[in-house]
């Protein structure tokens, strides 16, 4: 077995890749000021997804928003 044996009891629930994508999606409309596409995925997600698939949805947002903006320097040229 060895000294650093690394089984796990409890397996990590699968995530729906796709609603990964999209809450990454609607994470970069949102922080781009899209409210066009805001809309557009918010239509495609709908809400009657169950539980799972929103968690994923949040989990790809929250993935897009851990990524710090990049910092704007001042427009000197006025």
């Amino acid at each position: 077995m060895g000294l650093f044996g690394r089984k796990n009891s409890t397996p990590e629930p699968a995530r729906d890749e796709e609603m990964v994508e999209l809450g990454r999606e609607y994470a970069i409309a949102r922080r781009h000021r899209d409210t066009k596409a805001m809309n557009r995925i918010m239509r495609q997600v709908g809400n009657d997804k169950d539980v799972t698939d929103l968690s994923d949805f949040r989990a790809g947002q929250e993935s897009y928003d851990a990524i710090p903006p990049i910092p704007r320097g001042r427009n000197r040229r006025r």
